[in-house]
């Protein structure tokens, strides 16, 4: 599967290229295109920022650089155009493994005041939220979704069973994890996780994820 991505701010994305994700990339379980909405501005000072009509704070992002940005990372629009804004639907665990299974996404990335309405009427096919706050661009919420839906994409984690039993996974949180040594500054690891009975260890991992997600997360089990 391949992400384009459309911003002003490409350097944002270098996390991308390190790490486990950076793995995957390098051995091509998925694609990565990285596009700078300013190339694209017809004028000559390639700005692409405009005072707003009506008035008001800020700038607004004009619409002929994103429109023609978009148009030439999808001509035909056969891929999933999805614009960052806090008006969009909130991301979740099950919107990343939605996102893994298609074949092509763009996503769009508006920065100051947003971007002029005609391009999301004309071009924009969702619109995405990480929550009910503000960022200072779209760029980190797309950081965010890239990275949440590859690792559901095989080839970037070691193992896709890893993500079976994690946060979110049939609405309860993790359960939590110990590893060496057995006794840490006073506090034990839990006696059941030593002791090799494998069924009493999947008991004890079900009862504490249920217990972390109705002490942490409630409305999670509603």
């Amino acid at each position: 599967m391949k992400f384009t991505v459309l911003t002003l701010f490409p350097e944002i994305y270098a996390p991308l290229y390190t790490g486990i994700v950076g793995r995957g990339l390098a051995a091509n379980a998925f694609e990565l295109q990285i596009a700078n909405i300013r190339d694209f501005s017809k004028d000559k000072h390639k700005k692409t920022d405009d005072a707003p009509y009506g008035g008001g704070l800020g700038m607004v992002m004009t619409p002929q650089p994103l429109f023609d940005a978009i148009t030439a990372a999808d001509p035909e629009h056969k891929a999933l155009r999805i614009y960052l804004s806090p008006k969009g639907k909130i991301f979740n665990a099950a919107e990343a493994k939605r996102l893994s299974k298609l074949d092509h996404i763009v996503l769009i990335n508006g920065a100051y005041e947003g971007i002029d309405e005609r391009v999301i009427e004309l071009c924009i096919d969702e619109e995405l939220s990480l929550g009910d706050f503000v960022l200072t661009s779209g760029d980190y919420a797309s950081l965010a979704i890239i990275n949440a839906s590859v690792r559901h994409i095989n080839g970037v984690l070691g193992d896709l069973e890893s993500t079976v039993d994690e946060s979110f996974e049939n609405n309860k949180l993790e359960y939590p994890q110990y590893t060496r040594p057995p006794v840490f500054n006073g506090l034990s690891v839990p006696e059941i996780l030593l002791s090799g009975d494998h069924g009493r260890v999947d008991a004890w991992r079900e009862s504490e994820s249920l217990k972390v997600t109705q002490e942490k997360r409630p409305d999670l089990l509603k």
